[in-house]
């Protein structure tokens, strides 16, 4: 077995020309597991101090800490830790790009042996669904808040084109954009060559499926060739990456039409990103959440039909409850994330977000599946549209949580309608949102080389995260790999209870534990200008997406909520259907 203590004593001594910094020897400790963080600083200072590592530098560290060695024992940590710092000092020396990925990965699946067996054939409670064919719009009325299916139905009657259509969203992006800041860039070039294969092939009776003509947008972490990628940060707004993500490759192919790439909080935090502040269209004084807030923005303001956001922690769910629209996070490994900003290869999921359930169901139709350039990536059953028989499904009411209005809701509208509510418990014996430290720690290692060259300007709470997190050893890393293990058995055993469940306050554990949340528009919230549709999540066994969406589908043809029409905001001006 290799051994850091054996190998120092045995190594050629360090250059003694190259002296390393201060931040190269507390990461070297802490990856030695040397003692307390604050020993290792201590260490750290005394050694920038004397101009060496030797055993007066860590006997001078041991006050600081609280800890006493002995002379041995001070010997080998000095030995030790210029053993660990030249083998650091090796693997600085090679350039890594932020596409590569460790070689690790997370599966949602390993200790639930009957995931795989289930999630690849259709669940008893679901059947096909026919899809409602909608009545066509008129060209007097407003497409802004069309499904998907209404505004297929238009471009193949003819009654509009894919080119005004996509022209439309265009000019509806420029209009609003000054006081929503949802858009970064807008793929005007691509999005008008798009929209006119659309139109020909649909002429010519080359029908891609329901999402054919459709414009969409990207949050702009998903590469797109020609076009920067920005991650929202001021590090990267001329960087441009010369391969297309899956997702947006995926959507090529099924014909949609991509019309912007849109704002997303700085390296997916937040709402605040180099362009300001993204917003909330239903209250323009208000930040959309974040960090898929222009994704959220963008679709609630009625500017595109559907858009493609990414979650680590949060960055689907809260923007499209704070936006008022439907959304769906799905398991983790469902959708392909190649081409896409990494922040946590163990937690980063993307996902569709759109004005109603139906809309989410067609665009992860389009965009899942394995795919060879993401290893964490699977193919697993999914078919849309689909119905539900509530009769075969047993639906989680979780304890101990408040339910908040909208959950409340949708738990009526369940009960109205037949379905069998069990209590159910989640896991609280974890501290998730510790263990989310992991999220952070494959952060900081991922955006490690803009704190080593201290580029961290607009990156909003990021560069103290980054920094602080140099000091959480693999040891401690490893632990709360360990404990996110208990937290997935537990979770598998609260679905060997119920199908799904409401609410629950479970932002943490499953993005922890992989499991899909779909959300629903629910209510209507808030008196005057501030009303706003109120959205609460069901959330589902990993890879059940489809009776997840089914039963939010359910749900909500029982809201009475309406999907379009964001009424007297100036942020989004009212602009007329083309041909008017």
């Amino acid at each position: 077995m290799d051994n850091d203590f054996d190998n120092a004593l045995s190594a050629p001594p360090a250059d003694a020309s190259v002296m390393p910094t201060r931040r190269q020897l507390l990461a070297a400790l802490s990856a030695a597991g040397i003692g307390t963080v604050a020993f290792r600083r201590a260490v750290a200072q005394t050694v920038r101090q004397s101009g060496g590592i030797d055993e007066e530098s860590i006997r001078n560290a041991e006050w600081v800490a609280g800890i006493e060695l002995s002379e041995e024992e001070r010997k080998t940590a000095a030995a030790s830790v210029q053993g660990v710092l030249r083998k650091c000092e090796q693997m600085r020396a090679v350039a890594v790009g932020y596409d590569t990925v460790p070689a690790i990965r997370f599966d949602p699946e390993m200790f639930d042996a009957e995931v795989c067996v289930r999630a690849n054939q259709c669940p008893k409670c679901l059947s096909p669904s026919d899809p409602v064919v909608p009545d066509k719009p008129g060209l007097s009325e407003h497409l802004s808040f069309r499904s998907i299916r209404e505004l297929g139905t238009a471009l193949r009657s003819g009654d509009v084109s894919a080119v005004q259509l996509t022209r439309y969203c265009l000019d509806g992006l420029t209009q609003c954009d000054p006081v929503l800041k949802c858009v970064v860039t807008l793929t005007e070039d691509l999005a008008m060559r798009q929209a006119e294969q659309a139109d020909r092939e649909l002429a010519a009776g080359q029908d891609r499926g329901p999402l054919h003509g459709i414009p969409w947008g990207a949050k702009d972490l998903i590469a797109v060739a020609d076009y920067p990628t920005t991650w929202g940060a001021p590090q990267f707004t001329k960087r441009v990456i010369e391969q297309t993500a899956t997702v947006a490759q995926k959507l090529e192919h099924a014909g949609a039409v991509l019309v912007a790439k849109l704002s997303l909080g700085a390296l997916a935090m937040g709402d605040r990103w180099f362009g300001g502040q993204t917003r909330n269209p239903w209250n323009p004084e208000q930040g959309s959440s974040g960090s898929s807030a222009g994704s959220a923005s963008a679709v609630a303001a009625g500017l595109v039909p559907f858009a493609l956001g990414s979650e680590t922690l949060g960055s689907i769910v809260s923007p499209s409850r704070r936006c008022g629209i439907a959304a769906l996070r799905p398991t983790f490994g469902r959708v392909s994330r190649q081409g896409c900003m990494a922040l946590s290869w163990t937690m980063d999921k993307i996902g569709p977000l759109a004005r109603n359930i139906d809309d989410c169901g067609l665009v992860f139709d389009a965009i899942h599946g394995a795919d060879s350039g993401d290893p964490t990536s699977v193919e697993r059953w999914f078919q849309w549209p689909m119905q539900v028989d509530l009769r075969q499904l047993k639906i989680g009411r979780v304890e101990g949580v408040p339910l908040a209005t909208a959950d409340q809701k949708i738990l009526g509208i369940l009960e109205e309608l037949g379905a069998n509510i069990i209590p159910v418990s989640l896991p609280d014996e974890f501290p998730e949102w510790a263990v989310s430290l992991m999220l952070d720690a494959e952060a900081a290692t991922i955006f490690h080389d803009l704190v080593a060259t201290k580029n961290t300007d607009g990156l909003n709470r990021w560069p103290e995260i980054f920094r602080k997190m140099h000091f959480m050893t693999a040891v401690d890393y490893l632990h709360a790999s360990r404990l996110r293990s208990r937290l997935m058995q537990k979770m598998s055993d609260v679905f060997r209870l119920v199908d799904l469940y409401i609410g629950g306050g479970d932002l943490g554990i499953c993005n922890l534990t992989g499991h899909p949340t779909v959300v629903i528009p629910a209510v209507m919230a808030g008196d005057g200008e501030t009303r706003q549709p109120a959205c609460g999540t069901l959330t589902g066994r990993l890879h059940d997406e489809a009776t997840l969406l089914a039963a939010a589908r359910l749900v909500e043809s029982h809201t009475g909520v309406p999907g379009q029409n964001v009424p007297g905001i100036n942020a989004v001006k009212s602009h007329e259907s083309p041909g008017n």
